[in-house]
């Protein structure tokens, strides 16, 4: 082989290797990237899930990363190997943009995992459960961010809407049961439609949003409501949320029956269903169920659980001060109400926690914490769980192996509970809709 050839040979493969080197740089970037966001997920137990979340199938997957461009959350998923996987499940709010997005549908949005189900209410595409007429939107069909179920609750709508059907004088077109994100966002969309309806609330506009503490950060973009248009700042404080909405239902002049309870939902033999509350009975051609999880707080089953001092959300921390507090539980919910409650004069927080570390809670929340546990505003109890409520007093019991088991009384003044929300399962099974447990399920 001539020296000329060489020449060429090595001009080649020089050529070869600086287009191939910025490539591969990249991807050993995105690469040292993934490993560190996996670091920080295990740190803030946010490499369990919560509910929805993205499954990648490894046989599947090509490395396009069009699925981490489209994931407006960024830190969802990432590269290793040269393949996109799943790195902090727990951050997921399910827009599907992930799923939509693969060329080759390598991606799964599923429910659960392997060992923990979730009970699902059985929807389909358009939000209908089986019970043909009846639909679920918003935390009740495992979608708990505010701006997706705000846009679960449109869409239902509009689907309905185009798939029609002969309208009949007797009934209603729809009934919305819930004015939270979802059935707010329904009942907007379907005023603007002209259908119908009856929008039909527990408690006020806003729902359970109504009780989370005060200057909760909710929102972090703008919301687009339907017959209102695009408003609200980058970042939306719980009251301007709700005044927000309230003002939107005053522009349009939309009636909300509020103070209501919906007892059940019973079909008619010649159609529709009657809409049975502690008020009055709506029939209608259809419902929209959009009542969230949250308003069955779920118990701790322990005794003197029934004590005036226990409390499942906190709207007012101010009215807390000068006293012994105990908060219960590892979540967002349970950190934010802590923070707020050891910003009050005089007041002793404590969080109890049944784990050696915070799960699925947002970064932010777990370094506030922890600066709060360094200024002596809040005592963190680890591996921990209350199993008698007292007037005065909690008893609490290690679950670490190291612990004893033994059961210790703290002197305590208020109890407050976040353990989360419980599925209204015999309500909706009163309504005929069956529940799933999902185990890594779409």
């Amino acid at each position: 082989m001539g020296s000329d050839t060489l020449l060429v040979w090595g001009i080649g493969l020089g050529l070869s290797l600086l287009a191939v080197l910025p490539f591969f740089f990249h991807h050993r970037a995105k690469e040292r990237q993934t490993e560190e966001a996996e670091e920080r997920a295990r740190a803030y137990g946010l490499d369990e899930p919560a509910s929805l979340h993205p499954v990648v199938d490894p046989e599947r997957c090509i490395g396009t990363g069009s699925c981490i461009l489209a994931c407006p959350e960024q830190d969802i998923l990432g590269i290793r190997t040269g393949q996109a996987v799943t790195v902090s499940p727990a951050n997921c709010i399910g827009h599907g943009l992930c799923e939509r997005s693969c060329p080759v549908d390598a991606i799964q949005l599923v429910f659960g995992t392997e060992t923990r189900g979730v009970d699902i209410p059985r929807i389909l595409a358009d939000f209908q459960t089986n019970v043909p007429g009846i639909y679920v939107v918003g935390e009740l069909g495992g979608m708990g961010l505010i701006r997706n179920a705000f846009e679960q609750g449109r869409q239902c709508v509009e689907g309905l809407t185009r798939a029609g059907g002969a309208g009949r004088d007797d009934l209603l077109d729809v009934v919305i049961v819930g004015c939270g994100p979802a059935g707010l966002s329904a009942a907007l969309t379907a005023h603007a439609r002209g259908l119908r309806m009856a929008v039909l609330e527990r408690e006020e506009v806003g729902g359970t949003v109504r009780h989370y503490p005060r200057k909760k950060l909710v929102m972090t973009e703008p919301l687009k409501i339907p017959g209102v248009g695009r408003v609200g700042a980058k970042e939306i404080l719980k009251e301007e949320l709700i005044g927000v909405w309230e003002d939107a239902v005053k522009e349009v002049g939309l009636q909300v029956e509020t103070g209501v309870t919906v007892r059940g939902v019973e079909r008619l033999p010649e159609g529709g269903f009657r809409v049975v509350s502690d008020s009055r009975e709506h029939l209608t051609q259809r419902v929209i169920l959009a009542i969230g999880r949250r308003g069955v707080p779920r118990k701790l089953g322990i005794p003197g659980e029934d004590l005036p001092n226990v409390a499942y959300s906190l709207r007012e921390p101010e009215a807390y001060q000068g006293d012994r507090l105990l908060v219960v539980g590892g979540g967002d919910s349970a950190v934010e109400a802590a923070l707020a409650l050891s910003e009050q004069p005089g007041n002793e927080v404590r969080l109890s926690y049944r784990r050696d570390r915070f799960s699925r809670i947002k970064p932010k929340n777990r370094d506030r914490i922890v600066e709060a546990e360094e200024r002596g505003q809040v005592s963190l109890l680890w591996s921990t769980e209350v199993i008698e409520n007292r007037k005065g007093a909690a008893v609490l019991r290690h679950t670490s192996s190291d612990g004893g088991g033994n059961a210790t009384p703290l002197p305590n003044d208020h109890l407050l509970i976040f353990a989360g929300g419980e599925l209204p399962t015999p309500f909706l099974e009163r309504c005929g809709i069956q529940i799933d447990t999902k185990f890594g399920e779409p």
